[in-house]
């Protein structure tokens, strides 16, 4: 029996509607800024790192805006040379999704890259963190806004004043400022490699 197409629920998308929702960021109300930082030390970092950004952009109600460089550095808080060293670097996105709902997409985007939480500042394939949304300051326990030890981390500073040099951690100041006072030894810009901004 030949298909008939008089059934709206077989129409294909009209190209107008695939823009409209391409264009998230313009045409759903009222998006936010958020900033994610990505590191990873285990397996192809650059590969899951790039994996990771992909999964955020095809997060509906989400885009990513722009991408840092890569930075390698020591790993927080263990003995020195106990793990591999980090890949890092930080996402700027607008969204239209709440917070909470943020958070469950980055845990999502963590679990599919097999990601492990088996002791604190253990390595890890891949680490998705919110570390600012807008200008909300929040200590939800769930999810604290800005990130509770952001201003102290050069490897979160300083790939998120390479993309945005003007930035504001809500509460604490300039990123600028705060990447001056703690300093940028350990965390060292890959210029070989690169991570492709979603087209």
């Amino acid at each position: 029996m030949k298909a008939t197409h008089s059934d709206p629920t077989v129409q294909p998308v009209p190209a107008a509607v695939v823009e409209a929702v391409d264009a998230a960021d313009v045409t759903l109300s009222n998006p936010r800024w958020a900033v994610i930082a990505l590191g990873a030390n285990l397996g192809n970092r650059l590969e899951t790192l790039q994996g990771a950004v992909d999964a955020l952009e095809d997060t509906p109600g989400l885009r990513v805006k722009a991408v840092s460089g890569v930075y390698e550095t020591e790993p927080w808080g263990v003995e020195a040379g106990s793990q591999p060293s980090y890949f890092n670097a930080v996402a700027l996105v607008k969204t239209t999704l709440p917070p909470s709902s943020l958070l469950e997409r980055a845990h999502a985007v963590e679990e599919a890259f097999h990601r492990v939480r088996e002791e604190r500042w253990g390595a890890r394939t891949i680490d998705v963190d919110i570390v600012a949304y807008a200008d909300v300051v929040s200590d939800d326990p769930v999810l604290t806004l800005p990130h509770p030890r952001a201003h102290q981390r050069a490897f979160v500073l300083a790939p998120w004043h390479d993309v945005d040099p003007e930035a504001q951690l809500p509460g604490r100041g300039t990123v600028a400022d705060l990447l001056a006072a703690v300093g940028r030894e350990g965390v060292v810009p890959r210029a070989d490699l690169e991570l492709r901004l979603p087209e």
